[in-house]
């Protein structure tokens, strides 16, 4: 298995794919054993207290039965898989933001934007990412990321946000805080800040309709039919 000593990945490494075309086994191999493993990206699924109210089997059926995987065919999955050569390395979760019930009921997500409609389809949103154990520090949240923009954009989607984390230089914080992905990632991918509502929370979101195009517009000139 590759190192995080052997570099950074480029994104033109990485087939990134959504998760009902991956196999459940790879999505398994990429959250591991540690914390994302016990969480299996419900912390934003689960409306009461994620940890009390939810075992960790439910947990992992839950995620199984929301990516669909190895069904090509399903209508609808929760996230991509990134893959360098034959391996899964990487994990991105996004849909539409109505799929998280617990994101309603966060003051953080809304703090200052008194009109944004919570029950809006067409708003995605990206809430964790997960790299695989031995492919971390290379830069694969980075391509993720991108992904997701692109995910979303061909879904049709009229805008896409994260809840990313500020994190201080030279402060070291765990995956439990920065599994929403840090600005810099967000900030590569184009987003850029709407609201600041804590000292370390910033609300990142691109909106896709643009007036002078009437269209959707992607990040490298192209156009979704």
């Amino acid at each position: 298995m590759s190192s995080a000593k052997d570099g950074p990945v480029r994104a033109d490494q990485l087939r990134i794919v959504p998760a009902n075309e991956a196999s459940w086994e790879d999505v398994c191999a990429v959250f591991g054993a540690a914390d994302p493993a016990r969480c299996c990206c419900q912390r934003f699924k689960v409306v009461g207290w994620l940890w009390s109210e939810t075992t960790e089997d439910e947990r992992r059926e839950s995620l199984q039965s929301q990516t669909n995987c190895g069904k090509a065919r399903a209508r609808s999955t929760s996230g991509l898989v990134a893959y360098l050569g034959d391996e899964a390395v990487g994990w991105v979760a996004v849909e539409p933001r109505t799929a998280y019930p617990r994101l309603e009921r966060l003051r953080m997500v809304w703090k200052d934007r008194p009109a944004e409609d919570k029950a809006d389809d067409d708003v995605w949103s990206v809430t964790c990412f997960v790299v695989r154990k031995g492919f971390r520090k290379r830069g694969i949240t980075y391509s993720l990321a991108a992904a997701a923009v692109d995910w979303a954009m061909a879904n049709g989607a009229r805008a896409i946000e994260g809840y990313a984390m500020d994190t201080p230089p030279g402060k070291d914080i765990t995956w439990g805080e920065m599994h929403v992905g840090s600005r810099s990632v967000f900030e590569a991918a184009g987003f850029e800040e709407v609201t600041h509502p804590s000292l370390r929370r910033a609300i990142m979101r691109i909106d896709f309709t643009r007036p002078d195009t009437g269209g959707i517009t992607s990040l490298a000139g192209g156009r979704y039919g």
